[in-house]
């Protein structure tokens, strides 16, 4: 198990991209949450199996059609044991 903190920058809010970061990551077996910033970025917290977040890392760099993604900063941290991927609305 394995804990992801992201932070992924562009065209990227307004676009979709939480709601089918929720998708994918349940597809992947990824728990954690996505939120967006008020830069406008989107923050993503992913725990899961190393291979399963390696591919949604990749989706992350991609996001879905509407987004334009300008740059994906990945970092490692603490496992927090999360239950299942929530979107997450301030």
């Amino acid at each position: 198990m394995k804990h992801l903190n992201i932070i992924v920058t562009g065209k990227v809010q307004g676009v979709g991209f939480r709601e089918t970061t929720k998708i994918i990551a349940n597809q992947m077996m990824v728990n954690g949450f996505v939120r967006n910033e008020k830069d406008g970025s989107v923050y993503i917290e992913a725990e899961g199996e190393e291979i399963f977040l390696e591919e949604f890392v990749n989706w992350c760099h991609e996001g879905p059609d509407r987004s334009r993604v300008e740059n994906v900063v990945v970092s490692d941290g603490e496992v927090k044991n999360y239950r299942n991927f929530e979107v997450l609305r301030k």
